[in-house]
C-alpha cells in the first residue's frame, strides 16, 4: 500500500526536509490534529508563525472579509489603502524615534535581501558584515549571510562576495562581547575597511543559531561602531517579531534602535507577508522601481497583519509571553538536578530554549536533543531542535496557548527530558 509519505518522496524533492511525519489535517490555536485524527500540541508554530495561534477568529474574519473584496492587483499597478495603512502602523510600532517608512514583500529571505540592496543604495558601499550561528535566509544573499553552512549552504557554490562573519558572542560557548568587538575590529584592519561596508546584519536573539540573545552591551557597542563609520544596523526580526520575546520587537528590550529592520513570519499570523522598516531617508534611496514584487503586499497577508497587530494589542501577548516563558524557564529549572544534561535554560519573554550537554565530555549534546524531541512527539509535542551544534531545543508555542493546554504541554516535556536520560 503506497502511504502519503511514499507518496510525498516520490513527488517532492528531498531538499526540503521534515521534521516530521505528521500530515496536518485541521488545527485550532495551539492544536493539530492530523490525517489519522491522532492530536498534537503545537510548539513550534510552523517555526513563528502563528504566535496569535492557528486560525485565530479574528485573523481568519479579516481574510474572509478580504476575499470577498478583491485578493489581488499587485500594489505597484493598482494600490489600495490596507497597505498604506499597515505601513503607518508598522512605521509606528517599530522601535527608533525617526521618520520611518516601510515596504512590503512576501518572505523572510526576500525582506532581508531588499534590506541590503537599500541599505547598499543609501551608502553607496558594497560589504555587509553578519555574525557566525546567524540564520538570514535560503536565498543566495540570504545564504551568504547566514553563519551555518550544513545544510543551508553545502552544494550550492560559490556565494555573493563582499559579506564578511565576525563570531557571535555567546559566554556559555567561550565568546565574550569583548571577543566579538575585538573580532570585528580585527576584521576592519585584515580583511575589509569599514569605509566599504553598508550594513552590519543580526538577530538580537539568533533563531536558527540557538535562541541565544544579543548582550546588551554587544548592541550598544555595535550602535557606536555603526555611526562612527557611517554603517547601517540592520535588524532581523524575522523570528524575534511580534511579542514572541515580551516585546512587540526584541529590539524594544535595548535602548538602541536599528536603521533597518526586517520582519515576516507572525507578522500577518500564517499568510505570506514580510516587510522591510527603516529610516525615512535610507528607505527613500533606491529609484522607483527598484523594490517590489508582483506579490508584495497581497491584500489578503495584509489584511491578516491588521488582525494580527490588533489581537496583539487587545489580548495583551506582550505580557502574556513574559508570563508563559516565565512558567517554562521556571518548569525547567526545577528538574535541572534530575537532569544534568541541561546546560542552559534561557530566553526573553516566551522565545526559549533549553540546551544540552553530554554529562561525561561536557560537549554540546545534539543526540540527547532528538531524543527528547522524538519521545516528546511520541507524547503528543511538537518540538523543534536548532543551534550550530543541534543540541538546542526552542519553544515557540503559540502566545495565545490555552492554559491548560500550557500545563499538558510542560508535564509532556518534563517526562521527555526525564525519559530521554534511560
Amino acid at each position: 500500500m503506497t502511504t502519503l509519505t511514499d507518496r510525498k518522496n516520490a513527488a517532492i524533492s528531498r531538499g526540503v526536509g521534515m521534521t516530521t511525519q505528521i500530515y496536518a489535517e485541521r488545527a485550532e490555536n495551539s492544536e493539530i490534529w492530523d490525517k489519522e485524527g491522532n492530536r498534537y500540541i503545537d510548539f513550534a508554530s510552523g517555526i513563528a508563525v502563528v504566535n496569535t495561534g492557528h486560525r485565530h477568529p479574528k485573523v481568519v474574519e479579516a481574510v474572509k472579509a478580504q476575499i470577498d473584496r478583491f485578493t489581488h492587483t499587485c500594489h505597484q499597478v493598482v494600490p489600495y489603502e490596507s497597505y498604506v495603512h499597515l505601513a503607518e502602523r508598522l512605521n509606528a510600532l517599530t522601535p527608533g524615534n525617526f521618520a520611518k517608512k516601510t515596504i512590503f514583500v512576501t518572505t523572510g529571505a526576500e525582506a532581508v535581501e531588499n534590506a541590503v540592496k537599500i541599505a547598499r543604495a543609501s551608502t553607496g558601499r558594497q560589504a555587509v558584515i553578519a555574525f557566525s550561528g546567524g540564520f538570514h535566509g535560503r536565498t543566495f544573499m540570504g545564504m551568504a549571510l547566514t553563519g551555518k553552512v550544513v545544510p543551508y549552504k553545502v552544494g550550492f557554490g560559490a556565494m555573493p562576495g563582499d559579506v564578511f562573519h565576525a563570531p557571535f558572542p555567546i559566554e556559555l560557548h567561550g565568546i565574550t562581547t569583548e571577543q566579538s568587538l575585538a573580532a570585528l575590529k580585527k576584521l576592519f584592519a585584515a580583511d575589509v575597511d569599514p569605509g566599504r561596508v553598508a550594513a552590519i546584519i543580526l538577530e538580537p536573539v539568533q533563531g536558527e543559531g540557538g535562541f541565544y540573545p544579543a548582550p546588551a552591551a554587544f548592541l550598544k557597542a555595535l550602535r557606536e561602531i555603526c555611526d562612527q563609520h557611517g554603517i547601517l544596523l540592520i535588524a532581523d526580526e524575522v523570528q524575534t517579531g511580534f511579542a514572541r520575546t515580551g516585546k512587540m520587537f526584541a529590539m524594544d528590550h535595548h535602548e538602541v534602535a536599528p536603521d533597518l529592520i526586517t520582519m515576516a513570519k507572525s507578522l500577518a499570523g500564517g499568510f505570506p507577508l514580510a516587510a522591510v522598516t527603516g529610516r525615512a531617508e535610507v528607505m527613500d534611496a533606491p529609484a522607483p522601481g527598484g523594490l517590489g514584487g508582483t506579490y508584495g503586499g497581497n491584500p489578503l497577508g495584509i489584511a491578516a497583519a491588521h488582525a494580527v497587530l490588533d489581537v496583539i494589542a487587545e489580548e495583551k501577548l506582550c505580557e502574556r509571553a513574559e508570563h508563559l516563558g516565565g512558567r517554562l524557564k521556571q518548569r525547567l529549572a526545577a528538574i535541572r538536578e534530575q537532569a544534568p544534561e541541561i546546560a542552559d535554560i534561557r530566553g526573553p519573554g516566551f522565545m526559549n530554549a533549553v540546551e544540552f550537554n553530554d554529562v561525561k565530555t561536557n560537549l554540546p549534546s545534539a543526540d540527547f536533543a532528538n531524543k527528547v524531541r522524538l519521545i516528546a512527539l511520541e507524547k503528543g509535542l511538537i518540538l523543534l531542535t536548532c543551534g550550530v551544534h543541534g543540541n538546542v531545543i526552542r519553544f515557540l508555542a503559540p502566545i495565545t496557548i490555552q492554559d491548560e493546554v500550557f500545563a499538558e504541554a510542560l508535564d509532556i516535556l518534563e517526562a521527555s527530558i526525564l525519559a530521554a536520560r534511560g
